[in-house]
Protein backbone atom coordinates (compact mmCIF):
# COMPACT_ATOMS: atom_id res chain seq x y z
CA UNK A 1 0.00 0.00 0.00
CA UNK A 2 3.18 2.45 1.00
CA UNK A 3 4.29 1.78 -2.06
CA UNK A 4 1.80 2.14 -4.19
CA UNK A 5 0.88 5.57 -2.60
CA UNK A 6 4.98 6.21 -3.27
CA UNK A 7 4.31 5.21 -7.19
CA UNK A 8 0.87 7.58 -7.53
CA UNK A 9 3.28 10.61 -5.61
CA UNK A 10 5.77 10.81 -8.08
CA UNK A 11 3.65 10.12 -10.81
CA UNK A 12 1.44 13.02 -10.42
CA UNK A 13 4.25 14.97 -9.20
CA UNK A 14 6.04 14.31 -12.71
CA UNK A 15 2.84 15.17 -14.72
CA UNK A 16 2.67 18.28 -12.45
CA UNK A 17 6.52 19.20 -13.86
CA UNK A 18 5.79 18.69 -17.39
CA UNK A 19 2.84 20.26 -17.80
CA UNK A 20 4.58 23.36 -16.14
CA UNK A 21 7.05 22.71 -18.94
CA UNK A 22 4.40 22.27 -21.47
CA UNK A 23 1.58 25.58 -20.09
CA UNK A 24 4.39 28.45 -19.69
CA UNK A 25 5.95 28.41 -23.02
CA UNK A 26 3.86 31.79 -24.09
CA UNK A 27 4.66 32.29 -27.99
CA UNK A 28 3.05 36.04 -27.97
CA UNK A 29 2.94 38.76 -25.40
CA UNK A 30 -0.07 40.31 -23.64
CA UNK A 31 -0.69 43.00 -21.72
CA UNK A 32 -3.72 43.56 -19.95
CA UNK A 33 -5.52 46.75 -19.08
CA UNK A 34 -8.87 47.71 -17.69
CA UNK A 35 -10.49 49.88 -20.32
CA UNK A 36 -13.03 52.39 -19.57
CA UNK A 37 -15.57 52.49 -22.20
CA UNK A 38 -18.54 54.27 -21.29
CA UNK A 39 -18.99 53.44 -18.23
CA UNK A 40 -18.15 49.75 -18.70
CA UNK A 41 -14.61 48.94 -16.99
CA UNK A 42 -13.87 46.07 -18.92
CA UNK A 43 -10.56 43.79 -18.12
CA UNK A 44 -9.11 43.59 -20.90
CA UNK A 45 -6.29 41.15 -22.47
CA UNK A 46 -4.47 42.65 -25.51
CA UNK A 47 -2.36 40.27 -27.68
CA UNK A 48 0.19 41.63 -29.93
CA UNK A 49 1.09 40.59 -33.21
CA UNK A 50 4.48 38.38 -33.84
CA UNK A 51 6.80 40.25 -36.13
CA UNK A 52 6.23 43.96 -36.41
CA UNK A 53 3.48 46.07 -36.30
CA UNK A 54 -0.24 45.24 -36.74
CA UNK A 55 -1.69 44.68 -39.93
CA UNK A 56 -4.92 44.67 -38.73
CA UNK A 57 -6.90 44.01 -35.46
CA UNK A 58 -9.29 42.01 -33.60
CA UNK A 59 -11.88 41.92 -30.59
CA UNK A 60 -12.45 38.87 -29.19
CA UNK A 61 -15.90 38.21 -27.25
CA UNK A 62 -16.18 35.17 -25.11
CA UNK A 63 -18.95 33.53 -24.38
CA UNK A 64 -21.43 32.94 -21.06
CA UNK A 65 -20.17 31.53 -17.97
CA UNK A 66 -16.33 32.05 -19.46
CA UNK A 67 -13.96 34.92 -19.98
CA UNK A 68 -11.18 35.99 -22.02
CA UNK A 69 -8.56 33.11 -20.89
CA UNK A 70 -10.62 30.14 -23.08
CA UNK A 71 -10.03 32.16 -25.91
CA UNK A 72 -6.09 32.41 -25.38
CA UNK A 73 -5.60 29.69 -28.55
CA UNK A 74 -7.82 31.79 -31.00
CA UNK A 75 -6.29 35.03 -30.06
CA UNK A 76 -2.75 33.43 -30.21
CA UNK A 77 -3.96 32.40 -33.80
CA UNK A 78 -5.01 35.85 -34.92
CA UNK A 79 -1.70 37.17 -33.29
CA UNK A 80 0.17 35.15 -35.96
CA UNK A 81 -1.19 36.50 -38.33
CA UNK A 82 0.03 39.89 -37.77
CA UNK A 83 -3.29 40.79 -36.00
CA UNK A 84 -3.35 42.94 -32.50
CA UNK A 85 -6.13 40.92 -30.54
CA UNK A 86 -8.28 42.01 -27.84
CA UNK A 87 -9.78 40.31 -25.68
CA UNK A 88 -12.20 41.98 -23.08
CA UNK A 89 -13.92 39.86 -19.98
CA UNK A 90 -17.75 40.95 -20.25
CA UNK A 91 -19.18 42.27 -17.44
CA UNK A 92 -19.69 39.85 -14.60
CA UNK A 93 -17.19 37.79 -15.77
CA UNK A 94 -13.24 36.79 -15.32
CA UNK A 95 -12.07 39.50 -13.54
CA UNK A 96 -14.37 42.34 -14.79
CA UNK A 97 -16.88 43.09 -12.31
CA UNK A 98 -20.58 43.12 -12.43
CA UNK A 99 -23.54 43.90 -12.66
CA UNK A 100 -23.92 41.04 -15.56
CA UNK A 101 -26.75 41.66 -17.99
CA UNK A 102 -27.41 40.36 -22.00
CA UNK A 103 -28.63 44.18 -22.72
CA UNK A 104 -25.35 45.41 -20.77
CA UNK A 105 -22.82 42.59 -21.99
CA UNK A 106 -24.45 43.90 -25.53
CA UNK A 107 -23.87 47.71 -24.63
CA UNK A 108 -20.25 47.43 -22.94
CA UNK A 109 -18.81 45.54 -26.22
CA UNK A 110 -19.97 48.24 -28.41
CA UNK A 111 -18.85 50.88 -26.02
CA UNK A 112 -15.56 48.94 -26.16
CA UNK A 113 -14.69 49.05 -29.60
CA UNK A 114 -16.13 52.71 -29.70
CA UNK A 115 -13.39 53.68 -27.31
CA UNK A 116 -10.95 51.75 -29.05
CA UNK A 117 -11.44 53.54 -32.40
CA UNK A 118 -11.77 57.13 -30.35
CA UNK A 119 -8.21 56.07 -29.04
CA UNK A 120 -7.39 55.45 -32.17
CA UNK A 121 -6.09 51.85 -31.16
CA UNK A 122 -7.81 49.87 -34.18
CA UNK A 123 -9.17 51.09 -37.72
CA UNK A 124 -12.69 50.05 -37.72
CA UNK A 125 -12.36 49.29 -41.43
CA UNK A 126 -8.88 47.11 -40.49
CA UNK A 127 -10.91 45.29 -37.89
CA UNK A 128 -12.91 41.80 -37.47
CA UNK A 129 -15.42 41.33 -34.42
CA UNK A 130 -15.34 37.86 -33.79
CA UNK A 131 -17.12 36.23 -30.63
CA UNK A 132 -17.83 32.37 -29.69
CA UNK A 133 -22.00 31.61 -28.50
CA UNK A 134 -23.05 34.56 -26.57
CA UNK A 135 -19.76 36.50 -27.89
CA UNK A 136 -20.72 35.05 -31.64
CA UNK A 137 -24.06 37.01 -30.97
CA UNK A 138 -22.90 40.09 -29.23
CA UNK A 139 -20.36 40.63 -32.77
CA UNK A 140 -23.10 40.21 -34.91
CA UNK A 141 -25.22 42.51 -33.00
CA UNK A 142 -22.58 45.39 -32.49
CA UNK A 143 -21.19 44.97 -36.19
CA UNK A 144 -24.83 45.83 -37.49
CA UNK A 145 -24.37 49.40 -35.27
CA UNK A 146 -20.49 49.93 -36.59
CA UNK A 147 -19.10 49.44 -39.50
CA UNK A 148 -16.39 47.07 -39.40
CA UNK A 149 -13.93 44.78 -41.40
CA UNK A 150 -15.98 41.26 -41.09
CA UNK A 151 -17.35 39.30 -38.73
CA UNK A 152 -16.43 35.50 -37.31
CA UNK A 153 -19.42 34.14 -35.06
CA UNK A 154 -18.23 30.98 -33.54
CA UNK A 155 -21.65 28.53 -32.27
CA UNK A 156 -23.61 32.48 -31.85
CA UNK A 157 -25.97 31.95 -29.49
CA UNK A 158 -29.83 32.02 -30.68
CA UNK A 159 -31.03 35.91 -31.89
CA UNK A 160 -34.36 34.37 -33.78
CA UNK A 161 -36.94 32.04 -32.82
CA UNK A 162 -36.26 28.22 -32.64
CA UNK A 163 -38.98 25.89 -32.79
CA UNK A 164 -38.72 23.85 -29.65
CA UNK A 165 -36.84 26.70 -27.51
CA UNK A 166 -38.43 28.85 -25.46
CA UNK A 167 -37.79 32.61 -25.69
CA UNK A 168 -36.67 32.58 -21.91
CA UNK A 169 -33.59 30.46 -22.80
CA UNK A 170 -32.84 33.29 -25.58
CA UNK A 171 -30.02 35.87 -24.97
CA UNK A 172 -31.65 37.93 -27.19
CA UNK A 173 -35.31 38.05 -29.21
CA UNK A 174 -34.90 40.35 -31.80
CA UNK A 175 -31.62 40.54 -34.44
CA UNK A 176 -31.98 41.76 -38.45
CA UNK A 177 -29.69 41.57 -41.25
CA UNK A 178 -26.32 40.21 -40.70
CA UNK A 179 -23.57 42.93 -41.56
CA UNK A 180 -21.60 41.96 -44.55
CA UNK A 181 -18.13 39.23 -44.51
CA UNK A 182 -19.95 37.72 -42.13
CA UNK A 183 -18.67 34.05 -41.08
CA UNK A 184 -20.68 31.98 -39.19
CA UNK A 185 -19.74 28.68 -37.85
CA UNK A 186 -21.36 25.97 -35.99
CA UNK A 187 -19.98 22.89 -34.30
CA UNK A 188 -21.40 19.46 -36.12
CA UNK A 189 -21.50 17.98 -32.33
CA UNK A 190 -24.28 20.84 -31.15
CA UNK A 191 -27.28 19.87 -31.05
CA UNK A 192 -29.54 20.33 -35.57
CA UNK A 193 -31.84 22.96 -33.64
CA UNK A 194 -28.27 24.91 -32.57
CA UNK A 195 -26.69 24.90 -35.99
CA UNK A 196 -30.19 25.55 -37.76
CA UNK A 197 -31.00 28.46 -36.11
CA UNK A 198 -27.02 29.51 -36.50
CA UNK A 199 -27.60 28.94 -40.51
CA UNK A 200 -30.80 30.88 -40.00
CA UNK A 201 -28.88 34.18 -39.14
CA UNK A 202 -27.69 34.32 -42.98
CA UNK A 203 -30.26 35.28 -45.71
CA UNK A 204 -31.06 33.18 -47.97
CA UNK A 205 -30.16 33.74 -50.97
CA UNK A 206 -27.20 35.73 -49.27
CA UNK A 207 -25.41 38.81 -50.34
CA UNK A 208 -22.19 36.89 -51.47
CA UNK A 209 -20.14 37.90 -49.04
CA UNK A 210 -20.93 36.07 -46.13
CA UNK A 211 -20.59 32.24 -45.44
CA UNK A 212 -21.81 29.62 -42.76
CA UNK A 213 -19.62 26.59 -42.29
CA UNK A 214 -19.93 23.29 -40.24
CA UNK A 215 -16.58 22.66 -38.25
CA UNK A 216 -16.47 18.58 -38.13
CA UNK A 217 -15.73 16.38 -35.09
CA UNK A 218 -16.47 19.27 -32.34
CA UNK A 219 -18.61 20.21 -29.99
CA UNK A 220 -19.60 23.63 -28.35
CA UNK A 221 -16.86 23.67 -26.52
CA UNK A 222 -13.99 22.07 -28.20
CA UNK A 223 -14.37 24.57 -31.07
CA UNK A 224 -12.47 26.89 -29.39
CA UNK A 225 -9.56 24.77 -29.75
CA UNK A 226 -10.59 23.19 -33.25
CA UNK A 227 -7.27 23.17 -35.51
CA UNK A 228 -10.07 23.57 -38.41
CA UNK A 229 -12.13 26.00 -36.92
CA UNK A 230 -8.62 28.64 -36.40
CA UNK A 231 -7.66 27.85 -40.14
CA UNK A 232 -11.14 28.91 -41.67
CA UNK A 233 -11.26 31.93 -39.26
CA UNK A 234 -7.69 32.72 -40.21
CA UNK A 235 -8.37 32.33 -43.96
CA UNK A 236 -11.33 34.66 -43.27
CA UNK A 237 -9.32 37.43 -41.81
CA UNK A 238 -7.19 36.87 -44.98
CA UNK A 239 -10.03 37.47 -46.97
CA UNK A 240 -11.78 40.05 -45.87
CA UNK A 241 -8.81 42.52 -44.32
CA UNK A 242 -6.63 41.19 -47.55
CA UNK A 243 -3.78 39.90 -45.74
CA UNK A 244 -0.47 39.11 -47.04
CA UNK A 245 1.01 36.61 -44.44
CA UNK A 246 0.66 32.87 -44.52
CA UNK A 247 -1.90 31.88 -41.45
CA UNK A 248 0.26 29.65 -39.07
CA UNK A 249 -1.81 27.73 -36.94
CA UNK A 250 -1.01 28.70 -32.75
CA UNK A 251 0.74 25.95 -30.90
CA UNK A 252 -1.98 23.69 -28.50
CA UNK A 253 1.17 23.04 -25.79
CA UNK A 254 -0.69 24.71 -23.09
CA UNK A 255 -3.81 22.71 -23.50
CA UNK A 256 -1.19 19.40 -23.45
CA UNK A 257 -0.34 21.21 -20.19
CA UNK A 258 -3.50 21.47 -18.52
CA UNK A 259 -4.57 18.11 -18.71
CA UNK A 260 -0.73 16.82 -17.95
CA UNK A 261 -0.89 19.08 -14.41
CA UNK A 262 -4.95 18.59 -14.05
CA UNK A 263 -3.83 14.42 -14.16
CA UNK A 264 -0.88 14.83 -12.25
CA UNK A 265 -3.19 16.85 -9.24
CA UNK A 266 -5.28 14.24 -9.37
CA UNK A 267 -3.20 11.62 -8.90
CA UNK A 268 -2.01 13.28 -5.65
CA UNK A 269 -5.38 14.44 -4.19
CA UNK A 270 -6.19 10.87 -3.13
CA UNK A 271 -2.82 10.27 -1.18
CA UNK A 272 -3.29 13.85 -0.10
CA UNK A 273 -6.72 13.31 1.76
CA UNK A 274 -5.77 10.52 3.31
CA UNK A 275 -2.83 11.72 4.84
CA UNK A 276 -4.49 14.85 6.19
CA UNK A 277 -7.18 12.51 7.49
CA UNK A 278 -5.96 9.16 8.89
CA UNK A 279 -4.97 9.53 12.72
CA UNK A 280 -1.28 7.96 13.15
CA UNK A 281 -1.97 6.70 16.82
CA UNK A 282 -5.45 4.84 15.21
CA UNK A 283 -4.76 1.18 15.42
CA UNK A 284 -8.34 -0.41 13.61
CA UNK A 285 -11.11 1.05 11.60
CA UNK A 286 -13.67 3.55 12.36
CA UNK A 287 -16.72 1.98 12.61
CA UNK A 288 -20.26 4.04 12.00
CA UNK A 289 -23.37 3.39 13.35
CA UNK A 290 -25.48 5.73 10.94
CA UNK A 291 -27.59 3.45 9.02
CA UNK A 292 -28.27 4.04 5.33
CA UNK A 293 -31.92 4.66 3.75
CA UNK A 294 -33.19 2.37 1.29
CA UNK A 295 -31.82 3.65 -2.05
CA UNK A 296 -34.94 3.72 -3.86
CA UNK A 297 -36.74 5.28 -1.13
CA UNK A 298 -34.10 7.85 -0.97
CA UNK A 299 -34.49 8.15 -4.90
CA UNK A 300 -38.69 8.59 -4.86
CA UNK A 301 -38.27 10.91 -1.56
CA UNK A 302 -35.68 12.95 -3.40
CA UNK A 303 -38.22 13.18 -6.81
CA UNK A 304 -40.53 14.43 -5.26
CA UNK A 305 -39.29 16.77 -3.35
CA UNK A 306 -36.89 17.86 -5.66
CA UNK A 307 -40.28 19.01 -8.21
CA UNK A 308 -41.80 19.95 -5.37
CA UNK A 309 -39.21 22.76 -4.94
CA UNK A 310 -39.29 23.50 -8.37
CA UNK A 311 -42.81 24.55 -8.63
CA UNK A 312 -42.44 26.91 -5.59
CA UNK A 313 -38.88 28.79 -6.73
CA UNK A 314 -41.70 29.27 -9.54
CA UNK A 315 -43.35 31.65 -7.37
CA UNK A 316 -39.79 33.66 -6.21
CA UNK A 317 -36.61 32.70 -5.77
CA UNK A 318 -34.93 33.87 -1.76
CA UNK A 319 -31.50 33.85 -2.70
CA UNK A 320 -31.52 36.33 -5.40
CA UNK A 321 -29.38 38.70 -2.92
CA UNK A 322 -26.59 36.53 -4.02
CA UNK A 323 -26.53 38.20 -7.13
CA UNK A 324 -24.81 34.94 -9.34
CA UNK A 325 -26.60 34.86 -12.42
CA UNK A 326 -28.88 31.63 -12.11
CA UNK A 327 -26.47 30.52 -9.42
CA UNK A 328 -28.50 31.93 -7.11
CA UNK A 329 -31.54 30.09 -7.97
CA UNK A 330 -29.27 26.66 -7.72
CA UNK A 331 -28.63 27.81 -4.48
CA UNK A 332 -31.94 27.99 -3.23
CA UNK A 333 -32.74 24.43 -4.82
CA UNK A 334 -30.48 22.63 -2.63
CA UNK A 335 -31.18 24.78 0.65
CA UNK A 336 -34.84 23.95 0.29
CA UNK A 337 -34.13 20.68 -0.95
CA UNK A 338 -31.79 19.58 1.80
CA UNK A 339 -33.96 21.28 4.49
CA UNK A 340 -36.92 19.69 3.62
CA UNK A 341 -35.07 15.81 3.54
CA UNK A 342 -33.09 16.49 6.79
CA UNK A 343 -36.31 17.14 8.92
CA UNK A 344 -38.11 14.61 7.02
CA UNK A 345 -35.23 12.58 8.91
CA UNK A 346 -35.12 14.73 11.95
CA UNK A 347 -34.80 11.11 14.15
CA UNK A 348 -31.60 10.31 12.61
CA UNK A 349 -29.83 13.74 12.48
CA UNK A 350 -27.82 13.22 15.74
CA UNK A 351 -25.52 10.48 13.38
CA UNK A 352 -24.14 13.35 11.03
CA UNK A 353 -22.38 14.43 13.53
CA UNK A 354 -20.98 11.25 14.79
CA UNK A 355 -17.12 10.58 14.01
CA UNK A 356 -17.59 6.69 14.39
CA UNK A 357 -16.69 4.36 17.12
CA UNK A 358 -13.10 2.28 16.98
CA UNK A 359 -11.81 -0.47 19.17
CA UNK A 360 -8.43 0.47 20.41
CA UNK A 361 -7.59 4.39 21.01
CA UNK A 362 -10.46 7.16 20.43
CA UNK A 363 -10.89 8.89 16.75
CA UNK A 364 -10.02 12.14 16.65
CA UNK A 365 -12.61 14.76 18.17
CA UNK A 366 -14.82 15.84 15.80
CA UNK A 367 -13.96 19.48 15.87
CA UNK A 368 -10.48 18.33 15.14
CA UNK A 369 -12.25 16.52 12.27
CA UNK A 370 -13.79 19.14 10.82
CA UNK A 371 -10.97 21.63 10.61
CA UNK A 372 -9.22 19.63 8.51
CA UNK A 373 -11.78 18.88 5.77
CA UNK A 374 -12.30 22.65 6.02
CA UNK A 375 -8.34 22.92 5.25
CA UNK A 376 -7.64 19.70 2.71
CA UNK A 377 -11.24 21.48 0.79
CA UNK A 378 -9.72 24.60 0.19
CA UNK A 379 -6.08 23.62 -0.52
CA UNK A 380 -7.67 21.56 -3.17
CA UNK A 381 -9.44 24.53 -4.43
CA UNK A 382 -6.48 26.59 -4.50
CA UNK A 383 -4.34 24.22 -6.32
CA UNK A 384 -7.07 23.17 -9.05
CA UNK A 385 -8.37 26.57 -9.54
CA UNK A 386 -5.19 28.51 -9.37
CA UNK A 387 -3.60 25.49 -12.16
CA UNK A 388 -6.36 25.97 -14.63
CA UNK A 389 -6.46 30.07 -14.19
CA UNK A 390 -2.71 29.50 -15.01
CA UNK A 391 -3.48 27.01 -18.26
CA UNK A 392 -6.75 27.51 -19.99
CA UNK A 393 -9.68 29.52 -17.86
CA UNK A 394 -9.62 32.20 -15.56
CA UNK A 395 -10.76 30.55 -12.44
CA UNK A 396 -9.30 32.45 -9.56
CA UNK A 397 -11.97 33.95 -7.43
CA UNK A 398 -11.82 37.76 -7.40
CA UNK A 399 -12.49 39.50 -4.14
CA UNK A 400 -16.21 40.27 -5.17
CA UNK A 401 -16.97 36.93 -5.40
CA UNK A 402 -15.41 35.96 -2.13
CA UNK A 403 -17.91 38.03 -0.04
CA UNK A 404 -20.83 35.89 -1.51
CA UNK A 405 -18.59 32.48 -0.17
CA UNK A 406 -20.57 32.31 2.81
CA UNK A 407 -24.29 33.03 2.35
CA UNK A 408 -23.68 30.27 -0.52
CA UNK A 409 -21.74 27.85 1.24
CA UNK A 410 -24.92 27.96 4.06
CA UNK A 411 -26.88 27.08 1.68
CA UNK A 412 -25.73 23.86 -0.24
CA UNK A 413 -24.32 22.72 3.14
CA UNK A 414 -27.88 21.23 4.16
CA UNK A 415 -27.76 19.26 0.59
CA UNK A 416 -24.55 18.09 0.94
CA UNK A 417 -25.33 16.39 4.79
CA UNK A 418 -28.84 15.03 3.35
CA UNK A 419 -26.84 13.30 0.66
CA UNK A 420 -24.66 11.79 3.21
CA UNK A 421 -27.24 10.80 5.55
CA UNK A 422 -28.99 9.17 2.37
CA UNK A 423 -26.09 7.58 1.21
CA UNK A 424 -24.80 5.56 4.46
CA UNK A 425 -21.59 4.41 5.16
CA UNK A 426 -18.75 4.10 3.34
CA UNK A 427 -18.69 -0.35 2.53
CA UNK A 428 -14.87 -1.91 1.68
CA UNK A 429 -14.81 -2.83 -1.37
CA UNK A 430 -18.08 -0.99 -2.83
CA UNK A 431 -16.98 2.59 -3.23
CA UNK A 432 -18.24 2.71 -7.09
CA UNK A 433 -21.74 1.73 -5.82
CA UNK A 434 -21.74 4.48 -3.46
CA UNK A 435 -20.72 6.74 -5.90
CA UNK A 436 -23.07 5.82 -8.72
CA UNK A 437 -25.74 5.93 -5.69
CA UNK A 438 -24.57 9.46 -5.20
CA UNK A 439 -24.81 10.45 -8.83
CA UNK A 440 -28.05 8.98 -9.26
CA UNK A 441 -29.15 11.30 -6.65
CA UNK A 442 -27.85 14.53 -8.14
CA UNK A 443 -29.05 13.38 -11.59
CA UNK A 444 -32.58 12.83 -10.35
CA UNK A 445 -32.52 16.38 -8.91
CA UNK A 446 -30.92 18.05 -11.96
CA UNK A 447 -34.01 16.33 -13.83
CA UNK A 448 -36.34 18.57 -11.73
CA UNK A 449 -34.66 21.99 -12.37
CA UNK A 450 -34.56 20.61 -16.26
CA UNK A 451 -38.35 20.10 -16.08
CA UNK A 452 -38.67 23.58 -14.24
CA UNK A 453 -36.81 25.03 -17.06
CA UNK A 454 -39.18 23.11 -19.98
CA UNK A 455 -42.85 22.91 -18.20
CA UNK A 456 -42.66 25.76 -15.69
CA UNK A 457 -40.42 28.15 -18.38
CA UNK A 458 -37.94 29.10 -15.14
CA UNK A 459 -35.28 30.52 -18.07
CA UNK A 460 -32.66 28.90 -15.85
CA UNK A 461 -30.63 27.56 -19.08
CA UNK A 462 -27.60 28.12 -17.51
CA UNK A 463 -27.76 24.93 -15.52
CA UNK A 464 -28.41 23.16 -18.86
CA UNK A 465 -25.77 25.08 -20.82
CA UNK A 466 -23.06 24.41 -17.88
CA UNK A 467 -24.34 20.68 -17.39
CA UNK A 468 -21.13 18.45 -18.52
CA UNK A 469 -19.31 20.80 -16.43
CA UNK A 470 -21.19 19.98 -13.57
CA UNK A 471 -21.74 16.42 -14.39
CA UNK A 472 -17.67 16.33 -14.73
CA UNK A 473 -17.06 18.51 -10.89
CA UNK A 474 -19.75 16.17 -9.68
CA UNK A 475 -18.10 12.91 -10.18
CA UNK A 476 -14.40 14.36 -8.86
CA UNK A 477 -16.21 15.71 -5.47
CA UNK A 478 -18.48 12.55 -5.23
CA UNK A 479 -15.05 10.61 -5.27
CA UNK A 480 -13.22 12.88 -2.90
CA UNK A 481 -16.36 12.92 -0.74
CA UNK A 482 -16.28 9.32 -0.59
CA UNK A 483 -12.46 9.42 0.23
CA UNK A 484 -13.07 11.45 3.06
CA UNK A 485 -16.17 9.55 4.32
CA UNK A 486 -14.41 6.22 4.93
CA UNK A 487 -11.14 7.87 6.57
CA UNK A 488 -12.84 9.87 8.75
CA UNK A 489 -16.23 8.33 9.24
CA UNK A 490 -17.51 11.63 9.92
CA UNK A 491 -20.96 12.50 7.76
CA UNK A 492 -20.74 16.39 9.07
CA UNK A 493 -16.80 16.59 8.06
CA UNK A 494 -17.34 14.94 4.20
CA UNK A 495 -20.55 17.25 3.85
CA UNK A 496 -18.24 20.23 4.79
CA UNK A 497 -15.60 19.30 2.55
CA UNK A 498 -17.92 18.86 -0.49
CA UNK A 499 -20.10 22.06 0.34
CA UNK A 500 -16.37 24.28 0.37
CA UNK A 501 -15.39 22.50 -3.31
CA UNK A 502 -19.44 23.56 -4.54
CA UNK A 503 -19.20 26.74 -3.76
CA UNK A 504 -15.73 27.53 -4.90
CA UNK A 505 -16.75 25.87 -8.05
CA UNK A 506 -20.02 28.07 -8.50
CA UNK A 507 -18.74 31.12 -7.28
CA UNK A 508 -16.16 30.57 -10.32
CA UNK A 509 -18.64 29.38 -12.96
CA UNK A 510 -21.15 32.10 -12.40
CA UNK A 511 -22.04 35.24 -13.74
CA UNK A 512 -22.13 38.24 -10.83
CA UNK A 513 -24.83 40.36 -11.17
Amino acid sequence: MKANKTIRALAGAGLCGLALWLALAVPYQSHTFRIDAGGCRLVTDIVEPAGGPPQGYVVLLHGLSANKRIMSYIAAGFAAQGLRVFVPDLPGHGRTDGPFSYQRCDQCSENLVRELVARGLLDPERTILAGHSLGGALALRVAGRLPVGGVIAISPAPMRPIRGISPEMMPFHEFGAPPAHSLVMSAAWESERIRGGARDLLPTPGDGTSEYIVIPRSTHVSILFDSTAMSDAQNWAVRVLHLESKPTLPTRRGILGFFAGFLGILLLAGPFLREVFESKKQTAPVVETVVAVRKGRASIELAIIALGTVGLLSYGNPLRVLHLFEGDYLASFLLVLGVVLLVLHWNTLRGLFSTGTIDGPPARPLYFTLLAAGFAAFLLHFLVTAWIDLTLSEAWITAARWTRFTPLFVAVLPYHLAEEFLLGPTVPGKGSRRLFTALGLRLTAWGAIVAGIFLLHSGEVLLVLLAPYFGLFCVLQRWAMNVVREVTASPAATALFGAILLTGFCLVVFPTT
